[in-house]
């Protein structure tokens, strides 16, 4: 029998939720702290939603959303996550270093952006995180990405894929 992977319990049957962009197969009591993924049988005539009373079009209430969504395969209601960008573990570092190598001290940065001298100082310790508009500006005037995931491990290059575990990269501490 087939245990939920959030709580454990057995069930005869589980959902495929999304909780916080993890889809996860969660019993009925756990569904409720993420966002059900419905796939559609591949029957239905591009019928967007699994719901037969709706009235109009699903197409036409869906497609102002601005990505236009996915075609084909499993549909799903949109999630918050989707959509978002990781800022790195270590912004402040690239903020600090993209700076110096333009030759600008914190106050130049500042009114180049049109901010605060502050607000880069506190960037900089890591005392607080970029407004998505504050993270563009940078960008821009440092030639830098502070998005999570642009560098890629070497440790995690393997020409043996799926045979690494967690416990191929978890360090203990003793």
């Amino acid at each position: 029998m087939p245990q939920c992977e959030m709580c454990g319990a057995e069930q005869a049957s589980l959902t495929t939720t999304k909780v916080e962009g993890a889809e996860l197969e969660l019993c009925s009591s756990c569904t409720d702290f993420g966002t059900e993924v419905r796939e559609e049988p591949s029957s239905s005539a591009g019928s967007k939603y699994s719901t037969s009373s709706s009235s109009g079009t699903p197409s036409s209430s869906g497609g102002s959303s601005g990505s236009g969504g996915s075609s084909g395969g499993s549909q799903r209601r949109r999630d918050m996550f989707d959509d978002m960008e990781e800022i790195a573990t270590d912004y402040d570092d690239r903020i600090r270093q993209g700076r110096e190598s333009k030759g600008l001290s914190q106050e130049e940065l500042a009114d180049d952006l049109n901010e605060k001298a502050s607000l880069i100082r506190k960037l900089e310790r890591g005392d607080t995180l970029p407004t998505d508009e504050i993270q563009r500006k940078l960008e821009r005037a440092l030639d830098v990405s502070l998005v999570e995931g642009e560098e890629v491990d070497a440790d995690w290059e393997s020409n043996d894929a799926g045979t690494m575990t967690l416990g191929d990269v978890v360090k203990r501490k003793d």
